[in-house]
């Protein structure tokens, strides 16, 4: 018999002492649950990124696609799980967003094509699901790389199979699913040696532990929005996202260092500072605590009381967020962009873009739609599709220039009667190679192979700022310097941009090529770009070096090298 769940964060009480079997309202009841305790734990799965780069948005991704699953049932009457399982699946895939939101949604694809048009779901059909589940997305991965998303599903598969060898009941199986998703997450780095190096775990195997933690929590009463507090080094709290996005509730916000009277009990502290404010972020060093907060204008002095009986202040900032952004807002000038007319029969290209600057250089190289994103704002498979669903063409490229969204423009062909192929561009250096390969008349299939051929004419660089203190790749990198990144690969720690982009030149055997390109980003001034790009041409004599506006977040460059 059916649960006949009710969604509640938190009750205090199980809700259920053993479950037999759930229908289609009880599984909309745990996705729902799922999502919940994913969105509390968003950021501390952001945090577990390989690279010391402003980029880590797994948390994101997965708490976007799960997101958009739920919107397909939200308002669903369904009882047939099968039939609500489906609809969970469709809403995942349309937007699924980065690698592991693309992952995620096929291991919901799997988990309802296991189950068709069952009523309802005992705990072998469970287990049926959740195997067909770990196959599909085993399947939908062109090489499969063990300790990821993809053991740590294949862990709770195997954990479900000989759980329900010895008891039919779900929550039984439910705890024994957790506890060794958990365990498969804490085994990861010793499967893939850049986890352990970086001394992180992975980010999509613990999205995925919170997720049916979150089911679990749910059926014992447990309260879904309190998270686990993790406390970072005081250099690994990132405030540039601030201005990104500013929601209801968020008109202020404060950084506060402080010294506590007496030891911190950091779940507490979270706790209580949830009942004041948003965008939490807690770090330690040197005997001192640094809190971030944004909270709404009503509680715009607690913080700083809250925090001065706690112990002394020792600095503090205060800055009105609403201010900020309406004076972005009036001193930003909306840009048109003549993108490439495409006529039937024509090959029309899509390209993600991470700036307005890289946007016009696309339009002017003939792509015929851009779709706003790259590092930090995938984009989910469903905007990709609608870029291009009303080109009136069915002949379709699609470049991704990005490693975190290649799985979702892959998605985006299997949702569309047109003919769309990908060419996997990771970087935009790539995707500008690969356009100038584009001859609109000829066959889809040889442009395609010829574009994906030009991907290699190119190396790609990448400079920013590090966002934790890391060895990789033998270079030492301490939170707040400079990196270079080549081709995706950590080459360089330096305490200045100049230093950092000639490091990664030299390392990029540039001497032996021909051109230079640098796309500057929006956190950079304009003195300082001359200043630099008067040292690479000081260094680079003979070479042909290009300067343009870029306009992407986060990186202060992005360097083409031909």
């Amino acid at each position: 018999m059916s649960s006949n769940l009710q969604f509640s964060s938190s009750s205090g009480e199980p809700r259920v002492t053993s479950l037999s079997e759930i229908d289609g309202q009880d599984l909309k009841v745990l996705i729902e649950a799922a999502l919940t305790w994913l969105k509390t734990n968003q950021q501390t799965v952001n945090a577990l990124n390989v690279f010391p780069v402003p980029d880590g948005d797994t948390g994101t991704n997965m708490l976007l696609t799960m997101q958009a699953a739920f919107n397909e049932i939200q308002n669903s009457g369904e009882r047939n799980v099968g039939k609500m399982a489906h609809a969970i699946a469709q809403g995942a895939l349309l937007g699924a967003r980065g690698n592991s939101g693309v992952i995620l949604s096929q291991l919901w694809r799997g988990f309802a094509r296991s189950m068709d048009s069952q009523e309802n779901m005992n705990a072998q059909i469970l287990v049926n699901a959740l195997k067909e589940g770990r196959v599909t997305a085993y399947k939908g991965v062109v090489r499969p790389v063990e300790g990821t998303i993809l053991t740590v599903a294949k862990d709770i598969s195997i954990a479900a199979e000989t759980s329900n060898a010895k008891t039919n009941d779900i929550l039984q199986i439910l705890e024994n699913m957790v506890s060794e998703a958990d365990l498969s997450v804490q085994r990861t780095p010793d499967l893939l040696p850049i986890l352990k190096q970086a001394g992180v775990v992975d980010s999509g195997g613990k999205g995925l532990f919170y997720l049916f933690e979150g089911m679990l929590r749910f059926l014992k009463g447990q309260p879904l929005e309190s998270a686990e507090v993790s406390v970072k080094p005081l250099s690994a709290i990132n405030l540039s996202n601030a201005m990104e996005k500013i929601e209801p509730g968020q008109d202020f916000e404060w950084v506060i260092d402080f010294r506590p009277n007496e030891e911190l009990d950091s779940n507490k502290f979270y706790n209580d500072l949830s009942k004041i404010g948003t965008s939490i972020q807690i770090g330690e060093g040197e005997g001192m605590y640094r809190m971030h907060i944004h909270v709404p204008d009503k509680n715009r002095d607690l913080p700083l009381e809250f925090i001065s009986k706690m112990g002394t202040i020792l600095n503090w900032t205060g800055e009105n967020l609403v201010a900020q952004m309406e004076k972005q807002q009036t001193y930003s000038q909306p840009v048109k962009i003549n993108l490439a007319p495409v006529v039937p029969g024509q090959i029309g290209v899509v390209v993600v873009s991470p700036g307005m600057g890289i946007s016009r250089i696309f339009a002017s190289l003939g792509v015929s739609a851009i779709v706003e994103g790259g590092q930090t704002m995938n984009p989910s498979t469903e905007e990709i599709v609608k870029a291009f669903e009303n080109l009136p063409t069915d002949k379709i490229i699609i470049l991704p220039n990005n490693k975190n969204i290649i799985l979702a423009a892959q998605a985006a062909t299997t949702v569309t009667l047109k003919k769309a192929v990908v060419v996997p561009s990771k970087s935009v250096p790539q995707g500008l190679s690969a356009m100038l390969r584009l001859e609109p008349d000829v066959d889809l299939e040889h442009i395609a192979a010829d574009m994906t051929r030009a991907l290699q004419d190119v190396e790609t660089g990448e400079v920013t700022v590090a966002t934790r203190t890391v060895e990789m790749n033998g270079v030492n990198v301490e939170a707040g310097q400079v990196i270079a990144l080549l081709n995706g690969n950590l080459v360089e720690a330096a305490s200045s941009i100049d230093e950092a982009c000639l490091g990664l030149l030299a390392k990029a055997n540039t001497a032996d090529r021909e051109r230079i390109t640098l796309f500057y980003g929006e956190n950079i001034s304009r003195n300082e770009i001359n200043r630099i790009v008067d040292k690479i041409r000081a260094a680079y004599p003979t070479h042909e070096i290009e300067v343009h506006e870029g306009g992407q977040p986060h990186y202060q460059f992005i360097i083409s090298i031909e």
